[in-house]
């Protein structure tokens, strides 16, 4: 591709293309929106709007800035492609032309053939008009085209660099960007004095499509001498690369019964190749089906776009339920013969419709169920349906049409068998009805395919026999309510309460009768005829009546087989009569001993209700005659009064009141009640002073003593734990200065558990101790002086005897052998015990140790402290820190 250069005569200008015509080599491939060359248009004003044509816009087009663009992808004739560029300036409409013929490049052309062409950087023009002023020529460099895979020699060269000033100037050529100075390095390099750019290795288009170079010139010092220029490297496609599908293995689905141009699915292939060439063109063509029927063909594939789609008809799932295809995709537009191909598997499956409604198995089916129970299953129907189990397709649903008015069955699916379960939802009585035919029909969870319709199998008849049974008794009615006057004396008849058999068609006795439940123990009731009567009086008080209802219940049984029994309730409303007295509520209270407004308020308590009830009538009895001389009683309502004091003062005590209260019954009922009044000292408050408040609480003497006693008991135990503890915390403080670390050690005194008496209290001799061999043997000792903690005399096994002291006054050497000897004794304690030895001697020729006497070289000594150390040290504090006294 050979730039085309604008050419000046002198220094004249010239509007229009710099060329009438214009030759370049390009690839034999050429592929859409591919740039083939440029052309300049120069305007001598340089204000001119100027737009390019071509007289083949469907395979070329001519951008504004001069660039040719390949609209399609072809491949060029050995003979050369002619067209025209135009120009027109938009405001004049002034059109100049330019013929350019492409010429392919040779296929066998080696690089000794091939002309390399000259890149001359562009020159400058001088204007002679003064100031002078220097112009840049407006031209650009065609890019130049490089087939990838090329197998060299390499280094392989491209163009050559010249400026047209290296006449009177030594040069040096350079070149920078990408590929040259830059990674990829060492791509393209220069000879810096001829300008020679070469290739130093194959390219590969897929992984850099074209490089962008920068050619310098400079001087001998490194002075550009021209402005640089730059060169565009397009990598030209070759067909290097095979298709690859996306997946080896894709999956579709497609409805069985499709008709013909249903879609199925895409397969997609991709080529590293150039998709706008032929090497990056794929077509899709199926190679194989399996299986071949119902036909071979029973897909096609869009040789394009890889669409999958079905051609033929007769897609059955019972039939053939998947199909295998073998997809080849191959380039080069799928030419055989040069494109690069490569396959991958289609598998489709054949996805379920309801073209198959369930038949039964049978036309009738039959069951049986006892009567009365509910919630059992009768009968199976059985269904087969071809299309795909568990689905909806193939889930069954079953409905009854006829047979069933009152609606006592129901049929459920059993989700894994698809059968359907006749199921008792009702109570059936066999009495009423012996035999059910029920009318079933069967239906999938959606509906069938169009043009299917349902068979006669899918409708079947359900015979049900019902089974007579042993049925429990019922009492009519149940409960039953009796109204009766409470106080009925036992014996006396209440009622009769009787039970019915619904079995008519079973060979029964009569029923017979017995007591479930009585709480009171009120009622008998015949085992035949079922007569109530009562065993004791009927009590509306009673704690068993409640809202004046009373409940009994009794049971009636057959003698079937089994027996079976019914209960039956009766309810006794009684009602009142006036049997019981009025009570007065409470009977203790309290009043104050002078005449103050704290009366009484009392209350009348009556078991029985309206109208054997209130309202009361309160009054105090004539007798005795104390009773109305210092009480008076005053009614403020139906069923409430005031007691009050009646004198000024009464003397404190506790006094029995007796109040007649009468009720409103007919004929009245009165009683008697003894109200205890509790009288007592009381302040300006009205409230009880005195400690017999608590008496007449409730609590007596004997209570009350014992509280105190109680309370006494309390704080000695309190007290004595109080002085144990001041006790145990003075002995803590007391060890605490025994055991001071900071003490030294000497100026303290230990205490131990048992001192013993003084050194003339131990019958020892300690001069044995200076002769050791004159030792009296353990067998002329008399027995009853030997200490317990001595060794028996019984023999024992011999150990090595002690060697006499080298020196009898040598106490330590014969305390070392006395060691040395019990650690070779086999029967000696262990280590850590404590050593018996046989003889100690008996008295002491050292002087007594049981008194202490003064120093007179420690009288100068400070013996104050001891007067820090409590009261156990007190006694040495008086003798030694007493200074002169």
């Amino acid at each position: 591709q050979a730039p085309i250069k604008a050419t000046c005569e002198d220094m004249s200008c010239k509007t229009g293309f710099p060329e009438d015509v214009h030759s370049a080599v390009v690839s034999r491939s050429v592929h859409g929106g591919q740039p083939l060359l440029n052309v300049r248009f120069r305007s001598c004003d340089g204000n001119k709007k100027i737009h390019f044509g071509s007289s083949e816009p469907e395979d070329f087009r001519v951008g504004e800035d001069g660039v040719v663009y390949a609209e399609r992808s072809f491949q060029l004739s050995a003979e050369p492609t002619e067209f025209v560029v135009s120009a027109q300036d938009k405001e004049t409409q002034e059109e100049w032309q330019m013929r350019v013929k492409l010429t392919p490049e040779p296929v066998f052309a080696g690089p000794s053939e091939k002309k390399i062409e000259d890149i001359v950087f562009p020159w400058q023009q001088y204007k002679h008009s003064s100031p002078l002023k220097r112009q840049k020529r407006d031209w650009v460099i065609p890019p130049i085209n490089l087939p990838e895979n090329s197998r060299g020699p390499f280094p392989q060269e491209l163009v050559r660099i010249r400026s047209d000033r290296d006449k009177s100037l030594s040069l040096r050529y350079s070149v920078t960007g990408p590929g040259a100075d830059q990674p990829p390095t060492g791509i393209f390099i220069i000879n810096p004095i001829s300008g020679q750019l070469s290739v130093t290795k194959p390219l590969d288009r897929e992984q850099i499509a074209s490089f962008h170079l920068r050619a310098h010139a400079v001087d001998v010092n490194g002075n550009q001498v021209e402005n640089p220029i730059d060169i565009v490297i397009n990598v030209i496609d070759m067909n290097d690369n095979r298709p690859e599908f996306l997946h080896q293995v894709w999956n579709g689905t497609v409805p069985e019964g499709s008709k013909p141009g249903t879609y199925v699915m895409t397969v997609t292939a991709i080529d590293a190749d150039d998709p706008n060439a032929q090497n990056g063109m794929l077509r899709y063509r199926i190679l194989s089906q399996a299986p071949s029927s119902p036909s071979p063909n029973m897909f096609t594939i869009n040789n394009e776009t890889g669409d999958i789609i079905t051609v033929a008809a007769g897609l059955d799932r019972e039939k053939v339920q998947q199909y295998t295809l073998i997809i080849q995709a191959t380039d080069m537009e799928g030419n055989p013969t040069y494109g690069l191909s490569n396959t991958a598997t289609a598998v489709i499956t054949v996805t379920d419709v309801n073209d198959n409604p369930p038949e039964f198995t049978a036309m009738t089916f039959y069951g049986e169920v006892p009567e009365n129970r509910v919630d059992v299953i009768v009968a199976n129907l059985t269904v087969t349906d071809k299309d795909q189990p568990h689905t909806p397709a193939w889930n069954a649903m079953y409905r009854m049409t006829g047979g069933d008015p009152t609606g006592r069955f129901t049929i459920l699916t059993d989700p894994n068998s698809n059968d359907g379960l006749v199921t008792v939802v009702k109570p059936i009585d066999f009495e009423t009805n012996r035999m059910f035919v029920l009318t079933v029909a069967a239906e999938n969870q959606v509906p069938l395919a169009k043009g299917i319709q349902h068979p006669p199998q899918s409708t079947a008849t359900v015979s049900i026999t019902v089974i007579d049974v042993n049925e429990s008794p019922y009492f009519v009615p149940n409960p039953k309510l009796v109204r009766q006057e409470e106080g009925l004396l036992a014996g006396s008849m209440l009622t009769t309460f009787t039970a019915q058999d619904p079995d008519r068609y079973m060979q029964q006795t009569s029923l017979r009768y017995s007591k479930l439940s009585d709480p009171a123990n009120w009622l008998k009731i015949d085992p035949v005829n079922g007569q109530i009567t009562t065993t004791a009086v009927l009590d509306r008080e009673s704690i068993y009546v409640q809202n004046n209802m009373y409940n009994a219940t009794f049971l009636a049984s057959d003698n079937g087989i089994p027996p079976m029994s019914g209960t039956g309730t009766l309810q006794i409303y009684l009602l009142d009569i006036n049997d019981n007295a009025p009570q007065v509520n409470p009977k203790e209270a309290t009043t104050c001993e002078t005449l103050q407004p704290n009366a009484i308020n009392i209350t009348a308590v009556d078991p029985d209700i309206d109208p054997n009830a209130g309202p009361f009538a309160f009054e105090l009895p004539d007798t005795p005659a104390s009773i109305k001389r210092n009480w008076t009683i005053v009614r403020i309502s139906g069923d409430h009064a005031q007691l009050s004091l009646r004198i000024r003062f009464l003397e404190a005590g506790i006094y029995d009141v007796p109040i007649v209260i009468t009720d409103s019954g007919n004929p009245h009922a009165s009683s008697t009640s003894v109200l205890k009044v509790k009288v007592c000292q009381c302040d300006i408050n009205g409230d009880c002073t005195d400690v017999d408040r608590i008496v007449g609480a409730g609590l007596g003497t004997g209570a009350i003593i014992a509280i105190l006693l109680c309370i006494i008991i309390l704080l000695i135990l309190v007290l004595m734990f109080v002085v144990w503890m001041k006790r145990r915390d003075k002995e803590r403080q007391a060890k605490q200065l025994l055991i001071d670390p900071e003490d030294d050690v000497r100026d303290n005194i230990l205490k131990y558990d048992e001192e013993g008496g003084g050194e003339e209290d131990q019958d020892y001799d300690l001069s044995q101790l200076q002769q050791p061999d004159t030792v009296e043997p353990d067998a002329i000792k008399p027995v009853g002086i030997r200490r317990l903690d001595e060794r028996p005399i019984h023999a024992e096994p011999q150990y090595p005897v002690r060697s006499a002291a080298p020196h009898p006054g040598d106490i330590g050497d014969f305390i070392n052998e006395g060691l040395k000897a019990a650690d070779n004794d086999p029967t000696a304690p262990p280590y850590d015990s404590l050593l018996v030895f046989d003889y100690e001697g008996s008295g002491s020729t050292a002087g007594s140790l049981s008194s202490l006497n003064s120093s007179s070289s420690g009288g100068e000594q400070d013996y104050d402290y001891l007067n820090d150390w409590g009261p156990r040290f007190k006694k040495l504090a008086d003798m030694y820190g007493g200074g002169d006294d």
